[in-house]
């Protein structure tokens, strides 16, 4: 059913979480525009604010529920203001949320997010809210409008929901068992994105690589990634996040052989204890993960590898903490997401005996993160000297301005500030660089470009600047900065934004 309102009313939407979150917010913002609305101005309140919500992060209904407090202002200056929360959090507390904020107009779960524009449109009539959750997937998200929120790279969900029962994880819970796309569904839509301008793709799931199981295809990721190296124009191919346990080397091998399949691998190791990984219920020990490290770096010597840490979960003794230390050095991360373990109710792990004190967790967390800080910055002063081409993108230096600097990112997927030279490079376009400077969690190349390629999502970069929907910010993300992440308890599949 399509809503479509009378006039252009307003909206924004609010993320918070992970990548699938993200997504997520980009098929809202598509439904919503479907059905009328628009982006509301920069600054201003939208006649209707959508929360998408994360249930993995510490003190997660605390924020929820004052960012809501700070509204009620608003929504009782205008009564025709309507407040929708959806997402993980919505789809565990349910009617909770309009019973604590009874001024909420709308709360969907993970599982109809389609169904937000009909819902509004049924609260604005019936003057009540509506509390719609369901308990299975009613359509596969990728089917919905989308609004994306970058003309040059996009996400492309394989999957959704996930299989495994890692005791610190609500998600599986929220999200459901695990639901894949046919390959020729996935392909078709990096295709069309492709033939929009999009340069780079990320494809996206829980358990990535874990693709196929619904329909019996063990070997269906690898083959996905060669299939996406026939795509025309695709430059770059990502994916986010695999699990350990189910990481295979036909994987390896379609990453080193298929030339568009970047270098560069988000893997979550969680601990570098066995004792503690079982109590996680992560099935893969440390000889493992190692045993991937390996293969990978022997297949791909330039490759960059990211990790999820977690600190201080139940029982977790300083041996326990040494062995993760232990991997860390052997791993050599180029960048790690370093957590503080925090009691999600509702899991397992919750209501494990020998939860570990505060001040415990922070001093181990600050040794993780001196440790990855150490080894990020050794492993980013290799790349003085070399020149690296930067697909440069839109918002991501946060000194830019003052700096006079540009941004982007390698193809190993590491933050570069860049000056621009002459000749000014859009977002999307391709830039050679030489990299003079190397900090902890990026590089600078304060040299002219060497080479500037205008391409096909610089110019879509350049179509959506002069359309008049680009006023308005459409998705607001609330994601923790990329150095040190705001402490988190993370799944495996269910990562920050790197």
């Amino acid at each position: 059913m399509t809503v479509t309102v009378e006039s252009a009313r307003t909206y924004e939407v609010r993320t918070y979480g992970c990548q699938m979150n993200v997504h997520d917010s980009e098929r809202l913002s598509g439904l919503l525009e479907d059905a009328g609305y628009v982006p509301a101005p920069e600054g201003e309140t939208a006649d209707v604010v959508v929360f998408n919500t994360c249930a993995v992060r510490e003190n997660a209904d605390n924020k929820l529920y004052g960012n809501l407090g700070h509204l009620r202002p608003s929504k009782v200056g205008n009564p025709g203001m309507q407040i929708a929360v959806g997402g993980c959090l919505a789809q565990k507390d349910q009617g909770e949320i309009v019973r604590r904020a009874p001024w909420v107009d709308v709360v969907f779960g993970t599982h109809n997010i389609g169904s937000l524009p009909v819902l509004l449109e049924r609260a604005r009539v019936q003057q009540e809210a509506q509390v719609e959750i369901k308990e299975s997937l009613e359509t596969f998200p990728s089917t919905l409008p989308t609004k994306r929120e970058s003309a040059y790279a996009a996400w492309v969900s394989v999957s959704v929901g996930c299989n495994n029962t890692c005791t610190f994880c609500i998600v599986p819970a929220l999200r459901g068992k695990e639901k894949d796309r046919r390959p020729g569904d996935i392909l078709n839509e990096v295709r069309t994105l492709v033939d929009q301008g999009v340069l780079e793709i990320t494809l996206l799931g829980q358990n990535v690589n874990t693709y196929g199981v619904e329909f019996g295809a063990r070997l269906a990721f690898g083959k996905l990634l060669r299939a996406c190296g026939d795509i025309d124009g695709l430059e770059r191919v990502r994916f986010t996040s695999p699990h350990p346990a189910a990481f295979t080397d036909d994987v390896i091998a379609a990453m080193a052989e298929t030339p568009n399949v970047m270098h560069q691998l988000h893997m979550p190791l969680q601990s570098g204890s066995d004792r503690i990984l079982k109590a996680m219920r992560r099935s893969y020990r440390a000889e493992r993960y190692l045993g991937i490290i390996e293969r990978v770096r022997a297949a791909m010597p330039d490759a960059a590898i990211s990790t999820d840490i977690i600190v201080g979960f139940p029982g977790e003794t300083e041996e326990d903490f040494q062995g993760t230390l232990d991997v860390v050095r052997e791993s050599r991360f180029a960048n790690a997401f370093t957590f503080q373990y925090s009691i999600r109710p509702g899991t397992p792990a919750a209501t494990m005996d020998d939860q570990i004190p505060k001040e415990v967790v922070q001093e181990r967390y600050e040794r993780l993160v001196a440790l990855q800080t150490e080894i990020s910055w050794a492993e980013n002063k290799k790349q003085l000297g070399r020149t690296l081409e930067v697909l440069v993108a839109e918002g991501e230096g946060r000194k830019d301005e003052a700096t006079r600097r540009l941004s982007g990112r390698a193809a190993d997927n590491r933050l570069v500030h860049f000056a621009p030279g002459e000749e000014t490079p859009r977002p999307g376009d391709m830039v050679a660089v030489e990299v003079t400077y190397a900090a902890p969690h990026h590089l600078v190349a304060d040299g002219p470009a060497l080479k500037l390629r205008r391409t096909r999502a610089g110019d879509a970069w350049q179509a959506r600047q002069a359309a008049p929907q680009a006023a308005g910010p459409g998705v607001m993300l609330g994601m923790p900065s990329i150095g040190r992440p705001a402490p988190l308890q993370e799944s495996a599949g269910c990562s920050t934004l790197p």
